[in-house]
């Protein structure tokens, strides 16, 4: 699908908005394109958009009568969204949002002194959003803001990556490599992990973290005592007196043992993840999964029996194939399972996961997600006592939906809420990770480590230098 747009300032935002009416059509943009399907044409007067190629007759037109960028950009939106949408015969759920945390918008209100009445005027006039994500956004942002108040003022979190599992699952794109692979230098790369870890302690040095998260990857394809050691060797590092939460994704089913289990809660671990995607064996075969449902059952089972009562289970929509059926399949066998939270990811079909060339390569099988789908997560996790505590989007999400966070009261993932957030550092530890640190002004500044392995041992001294910079430098600003 062909774009025709004259300011290349906005190709972005249109871009994205396209793409969420044409999930599966592989949209350009130019400012000479010819044979386009829509035009996109900015002035000093107004804005015009036309599709001659989808059938819509004429043109839609919108007087500029603001020049600062942010308003041309929402009228941009706006008159973009209402031709689409007129061709389409659709809307979307989140409207105009694109680029934006749905969460940050209400969140911001909150601490202004906004009713929930004036935050969803304003969502709606300005971003066209439905009456039930704008519920939604706002009551997650009325638990994320209690819990961020009560948090430490001068506390951090902590992450750290393991970027080993089992295999490498079908839909990712996040830094991983199969553990048999790297089994001869995991030791070699906890040693340089190690030394990332002593930068953190020594610049943290008399503050306590909120909370520590170590993830992947999948931290369990280490072994019981490789994860003994790396968690004393963190309490050790850090006081940890003040310590609101201490997370582990043990993440695949078929990492997990009793043993480990039983070394993460004598190592203080309050919470843990186990991650089956989805509990249809069929689906888990397709996207590279080793483990079955019965191993499921089997991890969550230890897991009660050793102690742990903050079990998260993260679980996908719009995994290849899958439809309302199959969904609900899944809820029904995680309601047996009853978990403390679920964390719903709607399918992303990131370009560096071999997901994408999947689904090009088979063209009969499709990636889904409804309304009727969220649906049924929604209520499935409510049914459990389960309440939505954090959210967040990404791009070429199916369905255009959005991921979502339930949880008990008193089991909501402060990580989580931390880091999506971002009101206060983030210390993130090994291959793959980025750091972030918050200013007292509010600015933001990151600092990535590399992803590959090797290069991560070979240049521990550069990763820990950037940090340096950026931590260091103008301390206490």
């Amino acid at each position: 699908m062909k774009v025709l747009l004259n300011s290349s300032g906005f190709s972005y935002d249109v871009h994205s908005l396209v793409k969420a009416f044409y999930p599966e059509e592989d949209v350009s943009i130019a400012d000479d394109a010819e044979n386009y399907d829509i035009s996109v044409l900015i002035t000093d007067e107004k804005i015009v958009v036309g599709a001659p190629k989808l059938g819509f007759a004429g043109q839609r037109e919108k007087c500029i009568s603001v020049r600062e960028r942010p308003a041309i950009k929402n009228d941009l939106k706006h008159t973009l969204y209402e031709v689409l949408s007129h061709v389409t015969k659709k809307s979307l759920p989140w409207g105009t949002m694109t680029g934006i945390r749905p969460v940050k918008v209400p969140m911001k209100m909150i601490r202004e002194g906004a009713s929930d009445q004036q935050i969803a005027d304003y969502m709606k006039s300005v971003y066209l959003c439905s009456d039930e994500k704008i519920s939604l956004a706002t009551s997650v942002a009325h638990r994320e803001h209690e819990v961020l108040k009560s948090l430490n003022k001068e506390g951090f979190s902590l992450y750290v990556g393991i970027p080993f599992c089992p295999t490498t699952c079908l839909y990712c794109s996040f830094t991983s490599y199969p553990i048999a692979s790297w089994a001869g230098r995991v030791d070699e790369y906890l040693r340089a992990l190690k030394r990332e870890i002593d930068f953190f302690a020594e610049y943290y040095s008399g503050r306590c973290p909120d909370s520590v998260y170590i993830g992947g990857g999948t931290p369990t394809t280490l072994s019981a005592e490789q994860l003994n050691d790396l968690i004393g060797y963190i309490r050790g590092a850090f006081d940890c007196s003040l310590l609101r939460e201490f997370t582990v994704e043990a993440g695949r089913p078929d990492s997990i043992t009793g043993k480990k289990l039983e070394t993460l809660r004598d190592s203080g671990v309050t919470r843990i993840s186990i991650n089956p995607q989805t509990m249809n064996d069929k689906t888990l075969k397709v996207i590279g999964r080793s483990h079955s449902t019965q191993d499921v059952y089997r991890a969550f089972e230890s897991a009660r029996s050793a102690g742990f009562t903050n079990i998260n289970t993260d679980l996908i929509l719009g995994l290849p194939g899958e439809d309302e059926e199959d969904v609900s399949n899944t809820f029904k066998k995680i309601c047996d399972l009853n978990p403390d939270s679920i964390t719903v990811h709607s399918m992303a079909i990131k370009r560096a996961a071999n997901m994408h060339r999947y689904l090009e390569e088979h063209k009969d099988i499709k990636s889904i997600n409804t309304p009727g789908i969220m649906d049924i997560a929604d209520k499935s996790a409510r049914s459990l006592g389960l309440i939505p505590y954090y959210l967040y989007r990404q791009k070429n999400m199916a369905g255009n939906f959005e991921n979502v966070g339930y949880a008990r009261e008193g089991c909501f993932g402060i990580y989580n809420i931390v880091i999506m957030e971002e009101v206060t550092d983030i210390a993130a530890a090994g291959a793959g990770t980025i750091s972030k640190r918050v200013f007292s002004d509010g600015r933001i500044e990151r600092c990535d480590n590399v992803k590959d392995v090797s290069l991560y041992i070979d240049r521990i001294d550069e990763m820990i230098d950037k940090k340096r910079k950026l931590f260091v430098h103008e301390k206490g600003n």
